[in-house]
C-alpha cells in the first residue's frame, strides 16, 4: 500500500476512534449531571477508592476510569453544572492531560501530593444553601470531617448517600469471585491464634472492647489468609471486628473454602456476610469502647456507629504489628531477594544481548521480565504495574507503558525499570536504570548524585526513636547541593506478601505511612532517591532495606539499615569522582554481596557476565569502556 495513503487511513481511523471515545465520556458526564439535577446536588465528588480505601481497587470500583478515561491509581473528580475536573499529582500530569482530552473533564494539578485541595476549591466556588455530595462508602472518616469543617461555616450541606454511577454503569464488572487461600505457617511465622491473642493483649492495654478492621491487608495478616480480589496485592476484600472472645469476619461466604471455615470455627472466627458490617456495628453494646483507623474507615461506617459507643481513633493494632516482620518473614524475604535477583540478572543479560538483533519495546521488556520471574519458586505475579520507561518516559515517576505510548528501545539512551514481585515469601520492589550505549558526563553526574542519596541513606546510623522524615535529608543532600530535587517521597513500607506500599513507616511524605511512627527493627522500607529531566530521562536506584539493631552506647540504642535487594547497579553510569571514600566502599561491597549471593544460581555464561558488572570501581583511571566525553 502507498505509504501516504496508509498514513491518511490511519489518521482517519484514529479520528473515528477518538470521536467514539469522546462521545462515551461526554455522554456519561451528561448522565451524571442529569441525576445531580434530579437529586438537587450542586457538586459531586468522585473518589478513586473502594470501601476499604486502599491504593489498588478491583475493576468494579474503577469509577473514575469509567467516567473520565483516566487510569491512574490516584485522583479525585469534582462535577458541577458547568465544570468537571480531575485533581491528581505530578506523577500523572502528562498521562492525565492525554487521557482527559475531549472527555469533558479538565486536569487540575495538585500543588501538594495526597492532599484534598478540591475541598478548598468547593469552598471558594459554592455559596450558602448549596449541596455537595459523595458516596460515603468511598471517603474516609477523616476527609468527611474536613469537608464538614470547611463547608459548614459557609452554609453548604453535605450529602453522603450519593451513588450516581451504579444506575448509569450498565456493564459494570462484577466483584471478583476467586476463593481465598491460606498462608501456611512456614511463610507467616506466627499462627492465627497467636496473632489474635497479641491483638487482644494490646486492646486490653488500650482499655478497648473492640477493634474494627477496615483495611483488607490488616484482615489478611490477622487471619493468615490471602485472596485474589485486587490486582497486584493478594487481598480478599473483607472487614473484621475483633473482640475479647471472638473475631467477626465479614466476607463473601462463597469465597471461603470449606477447610478454611472449619479452621475459623476452631479459632473463634465467625464468618458473616460482607455487607452486614453496618448492622453489626449498630448492635454493639452501649458504652463499648471501639478502636478504628480514621484513614481506612469510611464515612458511612463511621456514621453507622451509635452515639452510645466510645470511639478511639488510632492506627490499627494489626497495622503496627505487621510492619515489624518476624524472624520467619525476614528469612523468607532474604530467600525471595535471591530469586528476584536471579530473575533480574537474567533479564538485564537478555536485554543487553538482544537490542540490535530484535525489536524490544517497553511493553515487551516488561513482559519478558515477568517471564523470568515466573520461573522462580513461589512467584504469583507483579506487585504493581511495571514501569518500563525509555528516555523521556523515564522522567515520569509513575509512567506505565500502554499501546498508545509504547516506545521502542534504541541502541543508545536511558532505560529505567521499576518493578516488583509478589512471592509467598515476601513482596519486592526495585528500580534500576541502565545506559544503552555510552552515557555522557551530564547523565553520569545526574545518576551519581541520586545514587549518592541511595547510598547515604543506606549507611546511616541513628538513635532509637527516630522518625523517617528526620533522616530523609541524607537522601536529598547531594541533589540539593547541586540545585536538584525530586517530587515524591524517599521511602515507603513494604508488606510481607501483601501491599507493596504499606505503612505506617515512611521516609519523607506520609503518602502510605504516618509521620509520627518511629523506625523499628524488622521494618522493611524502600530507599529511592531520584532525579528527573523532563522530556529527556530519569534516574532512580531503588533498594529495599530492613531496619535493624546496630549498637548500644552511653548515648543509647542505635539502629541501622541492611540493604536486602540483590541486583547490580550500572557501573557505566557512575561518575566515580562524585563518590566519597565511604560511598565508594559501600558500592563495591554491595556489588560483591550481589555477586556472591546470586552466582551459585546462575548459568556459567551469566556468572561471567555478572562478574564484569560487579567489578570494583576505582579512583585510578577511568571505568572500563567509559572513555572521555
Amino acid at each position: 500500500m502507498n505509504f501516504i495513503i496508509f498514513v491518511c487511513l490511519m489518521a482517519i481511523s484514529s479520528k473515528k476512534t477518538n470521536k467514539v471515545t469522546t462521545s462515551i465520556y461526554l455522554k456519561r458526564l451528561a448522565g451524571v449531571r442529569a441525576l445531580m439535577k434530579k437529586k438537587k446536588i450542586d457538586a459531586l465528588i468522585v473518589p478513586s477508592t473502594d470501601p476499604h480505601l486502599g491504593e489498588y481497587v478491583p475493576d468494579h470500583w474503577r469509577v473514575i476510569q469509567w467516567l473520565t478515561g483516566f487510569s491512574g491509581s490516584t485522583g479525585t473528580a469534582v462535577i458541577t453544572g458547568n465544570f468537571a475536573g480531575l485533581w491528581t499529582d505530578s506523577r500523572y500530569f502528562i498521562q492525565a492531560e492525554e487521557q482527559l482530552r475531549n472527555s469533558g473533564f479538565q486536569l487540575v494539578r495538585l500543588r501538594v501530593p495526597h492532599t484534598p485541595e478540591h475541598i478548598e476549591w468547593l469552598q471558594a466556588k459554592l455559596g450558602k444553601g448549596k449541596t455537595v455530595a459523595v458516596d460515603g462508602r468511598l471517603i474516609s472518616a477523616g476527609n468527611m470531617r474536613l469537608l464538614m469543617e470547611t463547608l459548614s461555616p459557609k452554609g453548604i450541606r453535605l450529602n453522603l448517600k450519593a451513588d450516581l454511577v451504579t444506575p448509569l454503569w450498565k456493564d459494570r464488572p462484577p466483584m471478583p469471585d476467586d476463593k481465598a487461600f491460606a498462608l501456611p505457617l512456614r511463610y507467616a511465622g506466627e499462627s492465627r491464634r497467636e496473632k489474635i491473642s497479641r491483638v487482644r493483649e494490646k486492646m486490653t492495654e488500650m482499655t478497648s472492647d473492640y477493634q474494627l478492621l477496615t483495611a483488607a491487608d490488616d484482615v489478611m495478616w490477622l487471619l493468615n489468609i490471602r485472596g485474589r480480589d485486587i490486582r497486584y496485592s493478594p487481598l480478599l476484600l473483607s472487614f473484621a471486628i475483633v473482640s475479647h472472645d471472638q473475631v467477626l469476619f465479614f466476607a463473601d461466604e462463597e469465597k471461603i473454602p470449606g477447610p478454611m471455615k472449619y479452621e475459623f470455627d476452631r479459632d473463634g472466627v465467625v464468618l458473616l456476610p460482607y455487607d452486614s458490617v453496618p448492622s453489626v456495628i449498630r448492635s454493639l453494646p452501649e458504652g463499648s469502647k471501639l478502636l478504628l483507623s480514621p484513614s481506612t474507615t469510611s464515612a458511612s461506617l463511621l456514621r453507622a456507629i451509635p452515639g452510645s459507643i466510645n470511639v478511639k481513633e488510632e492506627i490499627s493494632i494489626p497495622t503496627r504489628m505487621k510492619a515489624i516482620k518476624n524472624r520467619t518473614e525476614i528469612k523468607n524475604l532474604r530467600d525471595v531477594m535471591v530469586r528476584d535477583g536471579v530473575a533480574l540478572t537474567r533479564f538485564f543479560h537478555w536485554l543487553e544481548k538482544k537490542p540490535g538483533h530484535q525489536t524490544i519495546t517497553e511493553l515487551t521488556a516488561a513482559a519478558r521480565l515477568d517471564e523470568f520471574r515466573m520461573e522462580q519458586e513461589g512467584y504469583t505475579g507483579p506487585s504493581f504495574a511495571t514501569i518500563a520507561a525509555y528516555n523521556g518516559h523515564a522522567a515520569l515517576p509513575h509512567y506505565t507503558p500502554d499501546e498508545s505510548t509504547n516506545a521502542e528501545l534504541g541502541k543508545t539512551g536511558i532505560f529505567l525499570l521499576d518493578s516488583g514481585g509478589q512471592y509467598f515469601g515476601g513482596t519486592t520492589d526495585i528500580t534500576r536504570t541502565i545506559a544503552l550505549g555510552k552515557p555522557d558526563r551530564r547523565k553520569r553526574s545526574d545518576f551519581t548524585l541520586a545514587l549518592k542519596g541511595t547510598i547515604d541513606l543506606a549507611m546511616v546510623r541513628f538513635p532509637y526513636g527516630t522518625r523517617g522524615y528526620q533522616i530523609e535529608v541524607l537522601a536529598r543532600k547531594a541533589l540539593w547541593y547541586n540545585g536538584l530535587n525530586y517530587g515524591h517521597g524517599t521511602g515507603h513500607g513494604v508488606g510481607s506478601f501483601l501491599n507493596v506500599h504499606e505503612g505506617p513507616q515512611t521516609i519523607g511524605n506520609a503518602a502510605s505511612g504516618d509521620l509520627k511512627t518511629i523506625l523499628e527493627p524488622g521494618m522493611l522500607i524502600s530507599d529511592e532517591p531520584a532525579i528527573y529531566r523532563t522530556g529527556e530521562y530519569g534516574f532512580r536506584t531503588e533498594n529495599l532495606f530492613f531496619c535493624a539493631d546496630d549498637c548500644e552506647t552511653d548515648h543509647g540504642r542505635f539502629l541501622k539499615f541492611e540493604t536486602v535487594t540483590l541486583c547490580y547497579i550500572d557501573r557505566e553510569l557512575v561518575e566515580v569522582s562524585l563518590l566519597d571514600d565511604t560511598e565508594l566502599i559501600w558500592f563495591n561491597e554491595y556489588h560483591e554481596k550481589v555477586f556472591t549471593a546470586l552466582s551459585n544460581y546462575l548459568e556459567p555464561e551469566l556468572v561471567t557476565w555478572l562478574r564484569k558488572k560487579t567489578l570494583p570501581l576505582s579512583r585510578h583511571g577511568k571505568l572500563k569502556n567509559q572513555g572521555e566525553d
